[in-house]
């Protein structure tokens, strides 16, 4: 909002002091960043992709503190900055740390303490990092920075009294998304992904059509929408019907094994020929995708990096920032002393790898992606912040400096994983670090408070993360077709073969030259390529939501997509995190051996169930599991298509 004078006036003003950093406030908080911090290393890991969480905290924190009893607007944007957290420091740690899992050595360093450490510093170091931005991107810049997710949170915050009404259609998504799941995955009552491959002599040899019918993967495309979703199917489409029924025509006539299988074409399934080589080409698509975004961000990074260093320069205005509650941050001592003290305990601590020229680098990358990211998210918004383009050139650039030195055995490859993990997780909680801000601007929260409450966050989803993990793997195995975990495989992948040099390299150009090929289209080569490097069972599913939201658009003839607020863009969001939670319920249960079978085969609480409930009804066909799962899709439809009553006309 502007006043007469031009100049911008926030919903509560810097002169009201109301109730904000309040104990109710920091535990609901801290609740939420850890349920949407377990369920986004789920996400991460099935998918390799996150979607904000702070529009849907601030929604059901408006709704929990109507039940409980009244509560200021700012006490609710402390509750969705706290627990925004947590969702962001998920991301990058799924998106990086299982890595260790597929490193010579690396499984010594996948524990609970380590996890836990890595994602505590690398999350405070992102708010850390973003404190001296926040004028020159926050203040400065509004109303030319739009920070989407921000505004849309702070439009949600504004319209509070309707909150209940919109945390309605979170919880039905919610408990949707439990049922449907609990009867899929836990009784097993219908197939999880229905599946048709071809036959060998059939003209499509070995090509599949696969989908996860999973009540979170449909929320997802619907969130991103039509383009991506779509492009991201292009890319599994691909894969799965063009290169793979290509590798075994021609292979199947070979009579030598093509490296770097170990066995011949001609007796490989369609998972292993993805196994084998589609995954190779897809991480050299994934890495060409990731790093052509970053440079086309690089007007946005020289122009952050300048507005940036020239408000450090500016000491009257940091002397004019301590009169007013609305533009006070943590000072910029604090800030320093704490970043040094978190670099100097990753490069001590025991059983960390880490060394004093990696702790350089973390502190060198870590603080320009930190900038790059910031300034991003308030352009086009968090969900397509370029965090993996990033990441892949911190690795890049960190094994290239190795190799300089000398140090290229394997025992430095957990190292430069360390490296690229800080400056992920530090690079995606400083995106969700200047969205909340951006809200905090807006309803004329105090900063400080905002930042204080943002490291209560890290801390308390950090606690959660490293278990979850942990968890995921011991009962579903990270890397399997149930976790591919597509972020982590590749960052692997670039170090193994940046300092090991045991890459397929052929293939990885050909991943290069496809992905080029994409983007000289006008195509956004790294949605396609993510799609290329995962299974198809994932994008076909995240496709059908995309396809539901342009029908709703096409229906309703909206000029603009459905607001973040819709009703449509609530239930999705009720889906992916109700989906999530189960599939962390299925984990644990999976996870608990109730036996063994004469063979050695654990029997795990999930087998029992299933060995009951099939004994009473058979599992359900390929066909009827997509018609129950075309019939989650209807209902999601159905949400959508209603009048959005709750949306805000501020």
């Amino acid at each position: 909002m502007e006043n007469n004078s031009g100049t911008f006036k926030p919903y509560i003003s810097a002169k009201d002091f109301i109730p904000e950093f309040t104990p109710k406030a920091i535990i609901l908080g801290s609740i939420f960043g850890i349920i949407f911090g377990a369920a986004t290393v789920y996400l991460g890991l099935k998918v390799g992709l996150t979607v904000s969480a702070s529009i849907p905290i601030a929604v059901l924190a408006i709704s929990v503190f109507k039940k409980l009893g009244k509560a200021t607007i700012l006490e609710n944007n402390i509750v969705q900055t706290i627990g925004s957290a947590g969702e962001s420091v998920a991301a990058g740690v799924v998106f990086t740390i299982p890595a260790l899992l597929f490193l010579p050595g690396g499984t010594n360093y996948f524990e609970y303490m380590q996890i836990f450490v890595l994602a505590l510093v690398g999350g405070i170091l992102g708010v850390l990092f973003m404190i001296p931005l926040r004028r020159s991107l926050i203040v400065k810049e509004h109303g030319k920075l739009p920070f989407p997710e921000g505004t849309a949170c702070a439009d949600v915050l504004i319209a509070g009294e309707k909150g209940g009404k919109l945390a309605q259609k979170v919880y039905y998504g919610l408990g949707i998304a439990f049922l449907y799941k609990l009867f899929m995955l836990i009784f097993g009552f219908w197939k999880d992904v229905p599946k048709y491959t071809f036959s060998r002599k059939s003209d499509l040899p070995n090509g599949t059509l696969m989908g996860e019918i999973s009540p979170e993967l449909l929320g997802v495309g619907y969130i991103i929408g039509p383009k991506i979703a779509g492009i991201m199917v292009a890319g599994g489409v691909l894969s799965w019907l063009v290169l793979i029924p290509l590798i075994t025509l021609i292979g199947d006539n070979l009579t030598n094994v093509f490296s770097p299988a170990s066995k011949l074409i001609s007796e490989m399934s369609a998972q292993e020929i993805w196994s084998n080589y589609i995954r190779y080409i897809g991480a050299g698509a994934v890495t060409f995708g990731g790093i052509i975004t970053l440079i086309k961000s690089f007007p946005t990074i020289i122009n952050a990096f300048k507005d940036s260093f020239k408000d450090l320069k500016d000491k009257k205005s940091q002397v004019q920032t301590e009169k007013s509650r609305t533009e006070k941050d943590i000072p910029l001592i604090y800030v320093l002393i704490g970043s040094i003290a978190l670099i100097v305990l990753i490069a001590i601590i025991p059983n960390i790898p880490a060394n004093l020229l990696s702790a350089v680098m973390i502190v060198v990358f870590g603080f320009f992606f930190v900038t790059v990211s910031s300034r991003i998210v308030g352009l086009i918004g968090s969900s397509a912040n370029p965090i993996s383009g990033m990441t892949i050139a911190t690795l890049m650039a960190t094994s290239l400096i190795f190799v300089a030195v000398g140090w290229t055995g394997d025992v430095y490859q957990p190292i430069v994983l360390v490296v690229g993990s800080m400056v992920c997780i530090a690079s995606a909680n400083a995106g969700a670090t200047s969205q909340d801000l951006k809200t905090g601007y807006i309803v004329g929260a105090s900063p400080v408070k905002q930042q204080l409450g943002l490291i209560i966050g890290v801390v308390a989803s950090a606690f959660v993360i490293g278990g979850t993990v942990i968890l995921l793997n011991d009962s579903l195995t990270i890397g399997s077709n149930q976790l591919p975990a597509p972020q982590a495989t590749l960052m692997a992948t670039v170090i193994k073969g940046l300092l090991s040099q045991n890459l397929p390299w052929a293939l990885v150009i050909i991943g290069v030259g496809i992905a080029a090929v994409i983007e000289l289209c006008g195509v956004r080569s790294l949605p396609f390529a993510v799609g290329a490097y995962l299974p198809l069972s994932v994008s076909t599913p995240i496709f059908l939501g995309g396809l539901i939201k342009f029908t709703v658009d096409k229906i309703r003839k909206n000029k603009e997509s459905e607001s973040d607020i819709g009703p449509g863009a609530l239930l999705s969001t009720g889906l992916i995190a109700g989906g999530a939670l189960t599939g962390i319920l299925y984990a644990v249960l999976k996870g608990w051996t109730v036996g063994e079978l004469p063979d050695g085969t654990l029997v795990s609480v999930i087998d029992k169930i299933h060995e009951f409930t099939h004994s009473i009804i058979p599992e359900a066909g390929d066909l009827i599991s997509l018609l129950i799962f075309f019939g989650l899709g209807a209902i999601l439809f159905k949400f959508a298509l209603s009048k959005e009553k709750n949306k805000s006309n501020n």
